[in-house]
């Protein structure tokens, strides 16, 4: 089941103009940032309570996050859902008929565990499950 959300992702194509947004004029922390090639994205990851706002630029057009832009310009790309078993939940989910993007957990940013269900089966956003690595 979900435990909480983790974090909200942002699509953005500046990411140092949207910072002056949420870290200087929302206050919001950066707990980290890093450029992700395997994600083909440039992650900020900032604080608010206990969850995350996580902005994300694409490192190219043809990558996930670029091809989101190209087709619905920046704003809200997923909301991320803390659980307990990435798989467990990914097994519920399908035995309900849910669509999923992962069949399967895979490492995602700061060695999380994510998995993400398909949109047309989550009222039209983008769904990811995440188990957040040790220590995060």
């Amino acid at each position: 089941m979900f435990g909480a959300i983790d974090h909200i992702g942002v699509a953005v194509e500046d990411i140092d103009a949207a910072l002056k947004i949420y870290n200087e004029q929302f206050a919001m922390a950066i707990q980290y940032r890093e450029v992700v090639e395997e994600q083909g994205v440039e992650a900020v990851l900032l604080e608010v309570g206990d969850s995350h706002v996580e902005l994300l630029r694409p490192l190219g057009p043809d990558t996930p996050v670029g091809k989101f832009i190209e087709k619905r310009g920046v704003g809200m790309h997923h909301v991320a859902y803390r659980v307990d078993d990435v798989q467990a939940e990914l097994d519920r989910l399908k035995a309900l008929g849910l669509e999923l993007i992962d069949e399967t957990p895979r490492i995602g940013i700061q060695g999380s565990t994510v998995a993400f269900v398909h949109p047309q089966s989550a009222g039209g956003v983008l769904t990811e499950l995440v188990k957040p690595a040790a220590g995060h």
